[in-house]
């Protein structure tokens, strides 16, 4: 059984003239991202890997998470930096078979498109700092089809 729990990157800021890919988070977006992760850190397993997208805004997000379930490490992978979910559909089915819960870092509309393509709850936007949990009755991450959303916590959820 594999577990995925999809987060999409907090709330980020578009002041000043820099790189998509460098855009930091606005400080709701920090806030958001705290309580959701508060929020959710009861149901994620002590053994859990985080994997995320090497653009600044997912991984100050992973951070905050990460800071919050008390996990050491974070895998920050350039392939997660895609709105495709074709694409994170690949990055996914080649995720290292030992883990079985990995809670991954990225981007829309990759995040909402695979939710929906893998869970058998239609979401029709995953929100910033949105959580979504899938678990898979597959034992290899190459195997994975459609499986069952668990939860979803979205800030909004939480005010």
């Amino acid at each position: 059984m594999k577990r995925l729990i999809i987060v999409r990157h907090a709330k980020s800021s578009w002041d000043g003239p820099v790189r998509d890919f460098d855009r930091i988070l606005e400080h709701k977006g920090i806030i958001d991202a705290e309580k959701v992760a508060q929020q959710t850190r009861e149901f994620i397993p002590k053994d859990s890997h985080i994997v995320s997208s090497a653009a600044q805004r997912a991984s100050q997000t992973a951070q905050i998470f990460a800071r919050i379930y008390q996990i050491q490490h974070i895998e920050y992978r350039q392939d997660l930096y895609t709105f495709d979910e074709y694409e994170l559909e690949r990055v996914v089915r080649r995720l290292d078979d030992h883990f079985d819960c990995i809670i991954l870092f990225g981007h829309n509309e990759a995040i909402t498109n695979f939710v929906n393509k893998f869970g058998d709850v239609f979401i029709p936007n995953v929100a910033t700092s949105g959580f979504t949990m899938l678990e898979f009755t597959a034992d290899q991450w190459q195997n994975i089809s459609t499986g069952k959303t668990l939860k979803v916590v979205f800030p909004k959820d939480l005010k």
